[in-house]
Order: C-alpha cells, then structure tokens, then sequence
C-alpha cells in the first residue's frame, strides 16, 4: 500500500510539473539563480580562505641569537618550541646561512657589503623562523620564549632578540580581520539561507494557488493531509534537484574562465578548485536545494489545508 501510495504520488507531482509547465519552469529558474548565488558564496569562502592563508604565512616571529650561542642550545629550543601544540613550523637558520641571506637582501648597497667585508669576522648569530598554527596563538608562543631565555652558554643569554614586539600590531590586526570575516562570512550565509527560502516559498507557492481548487476537491474526498501535501512536497524536491544539477553544470564554464585569473589575484585557481571538490560541493548544492523545495512547498501548502 505505501509503495502504491508512493508511485501515486510522484505521478502526481510530475503531473503538476508538466501541466504548469511555464510556471514549473519559472521556479527552476528561480531556484537555480538562488543556488547559483549560494555556490558563489561558497567560492568566496573558499578565495578568501585562500588569501588569510598566504598573509599568515607571512606573518611570524624571528628569534635572533647572540652570536656566542651554541648550536646545540639553539637546537634544544627549537626542538622545544616544536613540542608546542601552537607551533606550525620552526625554521633554524645558521649564522652562514643568515650571512648569506643578509648579503642577498643588500646585493646592491655595495656600502654595506664593503662594511661587512672590514669587519672579517660574521656579526650575525643564528635565529629561529617561528610560525604558528593560528595567528592568536603568538603572544602565547613569545612568553614562551621570554620564560625560555633561561638557556644561557658561558653565562650569557643566548636569545638577543624576538621580533614579537615588532610585528604585534601586524598580528593583533590580522587577527581582528580574520575573526570579522569569520562573522560577517557567517551573516551572510544565514542571510542567504533565509532569502533563499523566501524566494523559493512564494515562488513555489504560485505553483500551489493554480492547483487550489484539485486541493479544495481532494480535502472535500475526505484525502489526508499527507496525500494532498505529497505531490507538491515531490513538486519541490524535483525543482530542486533540476535547479542543483543546472546550477553545477554552469558552474563549470564560469570557473573554468575565471580559473587563471582567481589564480593570479587570490592564489587560488577556481577551477581547480571546483573539480578537485567536485562531489563535496555537488552534495552541498543538490542537499540545498532539494532542501529548500521542500521546506518551501509544505510550508506554502500548509494555506490551502488548514494546518
């Protein structure tokens, strides 16, 4: 009987979809642009994720060594600054290598090459390349290092410098921008979510007010609300599952043709981006959408019986 019940149902509902066709076609539409927008909100997320990832990586902490500190001590704090659970990486730079680094950066400022020459000997100590996993976690990270200075060889701190103080004001700002996106990103998709659901509900309720009077006959046969509500909730489901599968296949050229320019300005190629996610992304859109035709069709259906 419920397997009867069911095929009635959904020949029902493709029924209605054909017989208002214009109007079938007119939600579609409707539900794809919506969906549409929300897989563009998705991509946002996704670019803008991509470009807070390049500008942290950006931003770190250096510690600067004395140039009498050992490598073995230095090392041992390496090793224990790895031991942090806030730690991403820790990059241990040689005083060569740092000489190196300092006589590539002034290739051209020959007065400071010819300075360096006189001075015979390297000035330059070993240092540390500290990034952590979250940009709130650094403060935590330089009092570790302050406590940390205790390490000394011959008597002598061997920590000369951390450039936290430095590029305190660079992280607290990053910081802030990165927990207002976070929000404003959040506000938005709910503000979609319940646009979206608008759209689709009085859309989708046009659809219903053609059918009115087969409702007010079907109520006056004494059918149950479940039976009377079923076509139009499979109604809805089918709009949104034509709506997904349209808006995923138009996502394609358009990623495809933004792809290299995405790529250029934020680092991210969407097209890329699109396929390598391409199912995750497909069960989000078709997931929303058959959500919203149905939520959409039984609320709008709720008016003619009487719930």
């Amino acid at each position: 009987m419920l397997i009867v019940n069911i095929k009635r149902i959904t020949k029902s509902a493709i029924v209605n979809l054909w017989r208002s066709r214009v109007v079938s076609l007119s939600s579609i539409l409707v539900m794809s642009i919506t969906l549409f927008v929300f897989g563009t909100l998705i991509f946002s997320n996704a670019l803008l994720e991509s470009v807070l990832t390049q500008i942290k990586s950006k931003v770190d902490i250096n510690v600067y060594f004395s140039t009498t500190a050992v490598e073995e001590d230095v090392l041992a704090i390496k090793q224990s600054l790895e031991g942090l659970s806030e730690v991403g990486s820790v990059e241990y730079i040689s005083s060569e290598q740092a000489l190196e680094n300092f006589k590539l950066r002034h290739g051209d400022d020959q007065l400071t090459l010819q300075a360096l020459e006189e001075l015979g000997n390297n000035p330059l100590g070993p240092a540390l390349n500290i990034q952590a996993k979250e940009t709130q976690q650094y403060e935590f990270i330089a009092k570790f290092l302050e406590s940390d200075n205790a390490l000394s060889s011959e008597g002598t701190d061997i920590i000369d410098k951390v450039n936290y103080n430095q590029n305190k004001i660079v992280i607290d700002r990053l910081s802030k921008i990165i927990s207002a996106t976070e929000r404003i990103g959040l506000i938005v998709t709910l503000l979609l979510v319940i646009m979206s659901i608008i759209i689709t509900f009085n859309t989708i309720r046009l659809t219903i007010y053609i059918s009115k009077e087969e409702i007010a006959v079907m109520r006056l046969v004494g059918a149950s609300n479940k039976y009377v509500r079923g076509p139009f909730v499979v109604e809805g489901m089918i709009y949104g599952a034509i709506s997904a599968l349209l808006t995923l296949f138009v996502f394609l050229p358009v990623t495809y043709y933004l792809g290299s320019f995405s790529e250029k300005l934020f680092g991210l190629n969407m097209f890329s981006h699109y396929l390598g996610n391409f199912w995750s992304i497909s069960l989000i859109i078709l997931g929303s959408g058959i959500f919203l035709g149905v939520v959409s069709s039984y609320l709008a259906v709720r008016k003619y019986l009487k719930v």
